[in-house]
């Protein structure tokens, strides 16, 4: 997946803390932030497609923070998932029912 550099003239979007509910039903893969589709750097689940122990399902609460390329889900559980964004794409990579 090619990795999108930030241009030194292109200001850079930030979202601080932005409240959201992160669909975790097949375990934690990507994650949509307004019109940007992310994919999480070190994907995460139980081994049979469901969530990791200790995560809510179908949703867990939390808060994303995106800066530039990178998105950084945290929740109260102390759960923290970094996601790259994922240029150009217009839907997630994989259905989940």
């Amino acid at each position: 997946m090619p990795e999108t550099q930030a241009s030194a003239d292109a200001p850079v979007q930030e979202t601080s803390g932005k409240p959201i509910m992160l669909y975790t039903h097949c375990g934690i893969e990507e994650l949509r932030v307004d019109d940007t589709f992310f994919i999480a750097e070190t994907p995460l689940d139980d081994g049979q497609g469901n969530p990791p122990p200790g995560w809510g399902n179908p949703y867990q609460a939390g808060t994303v923070a995106v800066s530039g390329s990178q998105a950084v889900f945290r929740d109260d559980d102390g759960h923290v998932v970094t996601f790259q964004a994922r240029p150009g794409a217009t839907g997630f990579l994989k259905t989940c029912s």
